[in-house]
């Protein structure tokens, strides 16, 4: 298939080049422009993929989603407010889109969107991917570093009856199982949120201090404590809407093939494995500014609406902006939604057929 991928951090080339690995052409698009620069008609990978791999670079958005069957939105949840108003004035009506990872309700936000422009109501899906394709980090201008490349991911959709068809669309891109779940399950289902929030939070020191340090090594049974409690609310607030989501351990073993066991033990075994995956070492991390309004602050607007409480998840933001110094809530892609009667635009979409 021909594949546009949106967004040229570590996430979108690293998918960009295990699609272009399974056959696929793959056009890639960065939305400042910057992410692209370096990449020559293909990228160099390593790690769990090797070699270069073809890849086109699109100077605008248009350029990318011209001829694409299907696309990819692989970009940081803090930039979709930004980013999504541009996509749903530029993307056609008939072209798939995956997003990856869907935080918050991404999907349903951009659905909006479309319907306000007047886009046909026999539009395409919108796809959400629970997590991304793969893990990665970039290496330099042509290079991406492929972490490892997940056994299976999470996909739904909008509408929700379109989500078997965009997971078999998933499969076909990346290789990976592609089990259909709901948006909202999509949307809290990634584990990044519990461990980045409670890894922030236990080395902001060491992160103040731009110091090195390995964050499966320092994700020890106190730190697990705290994410396994934020994990139990998140699954208490997931069988309130009727689904269930992974366990950390689970997560953990899809992510990284890991044997499942306790999760202190699970991160150790990837510590000795992996080497020292250093964690952040400047206070602008995604794992505060994008896992936090986006993740844990959105299960707590979640449990509002059903009236619940998540006292060790408020317990965790309220520190973290206080450790940070900033409103870690606000999430523009929310407004205009109702937490309490979301189920019936997540079923059928916005002004669709």
């Amino acid at each position: 298939m021909r594949l546009s991928v949106l967004g040229a951090g570590a996430v979108g080339p690293a998918a960009a080049v295990l699609a272009a690995s399974r056959g696929h052409e793959v056009t890639i698009w960065s939305p400042s422009g910057r992410g692209t620069e370096g990449i020559e008609g293909g990228m160099e990978a390593e790690g769990a993929l090797t070699g270069r791999f073809p890849l086109g670079v699109a100077r605008d958005l248009a350029e990318a989603l011209a001829g694409a069957e299907v696309a990819l939105l692989a970009v940081p949840a803090y930039a979709f407010p930004d980013l999504l108003p541009r996509v749903a004035a530029a993307l056609p009506a008939a072209l798939p889109l995956l997003i990856s990872p869907a935080a918050s309700l991404a999907p349903l936000a951009l659905d909006r969107m479309l319907a306000a422009r007047g886009v046909s109501a026999r539009r395409a899906p919108i796809g959400a991917m629970a997590t991304t394709p793969a893990t990665a980090r970039r290496r330099g201008p042509g290079r991406v570093l492929v972490a490892a490349v997940r056994a299976a991911v999470d996909v739904a959709a909008v509408p929700e009856g379109d989500a078997s068809a965009m997971g078999a669309l998933a499969t076909a891109l990346f290789g990976h199982a592609s089990p259909a779940t709901g948006v909202l399950g999509a949307g809290i289902g990634n584990a990044n949120p519990i461990i980045h929030a409670v890894l922030a939070l236990t080395n902001v020191t060491r992160i103040e201090r731009a110091e090195e340090w390995p964050q499966y090594g320092l994700m020890t049974p106190a730190a697990c404590r705290m994410m396994e409690a934020l994990a139990d609310e998140r699954a208490a607030l997931a069988a309130c809407f009727g689904f269930p989501v992974l366990s950390l351990e689970e997560s953990l073993h899809r992510a990284n093939g890991v044997p499942l066991g306790p999760l202190a033990g699970m991160a150790a075994r990837i510590a000795e494995t992996r080497g020292a995956v250093l964690g952040p070492a400047e206070m602008e991390t995604r794992y505060v500014t994008e896992d936090v309004p986006y993740g844990l602050s959105f299960y707590l607007w979640l449990a509002r609406g059903r009236g619940i409480t998540m006292p060790v998840t408020e317990a965790v933001v309220m520190a973290l902006e206080a450790l940070w110094g900033r409103d870690l809530r606000r999430n523009p892609l929310l407004d205009g939604l109702d937490p309490a009667g979301i189920e019936n635009a997540l079923a059928a979409g916005y002004g669709r057929a």
